[in-house]
């Protein structure tokens, strides 16, 4: 019984020291390769402004190119609610775990530009104004302005 207790505490546990050391695992990342991290909150299966930010912005190759080019990583919180799109319960909690930190509102979408520490240096609510180029100039301007 005792053997039983410990590996239910053990579990449970381990799924708490994944979710931080997944974000801890990314910022790490992104100290080493000198990114900044963007944050998106998602419901990619029923916010339309979720899903024109991803088709207009995050599928471009302007965007693409942050990535590429190390002056991103980007992380994408999704919040699906059609059954057959739904994430692993690990996801899940990985999301979750990511919006208590950084979006208490709930607002969707929600894009954060992070620094590797995690601190907040800039972020969009809704879909940004900007198009994709306008949108990954901004991101590089702030990285730029972050090496001064």
């Amino acid at each position: 019984m005792r053997t039983f207790i410990l590996g239910l505490i053990m579990s449970v546990f381990s799924f708490g020291v994944h979710a931080q050391s997944f974000m801890e695992n990314v910022k790490k990342k992104a100290t080493e390769k000198k990114a900044l991290i963007l944050l998106n909150f998602s419901g990619s299966d029923w916010c339309i402004p979720c899903i024109k930010l991803h088709k207009n912005i995050i599928e471009t190759e302007d965007f693409k190119k942050l990535e590429t080019e190390n002056v991103i990583i980007y992380l994408n919180a999704d919040f699906p609610r059609n059954k057959k799109n739904q994430l692993s319960p690990e996801l899940k909690k990985e999301n979750a775990s990511l919006a208590d930190q950084y979006n208490q509102k709930g607002l969707f979408p929600y894009t954060l530009l992070l620094n590797s520490e995690g601190k907040i240096l800039k972020s969009w609510e809704g879909l940004p104004s900007e198009n994709a180029l306008a949108f990954s100039k901004e991101i590089r301007e702030i990285k730029e302005n972050q090496k001064q």
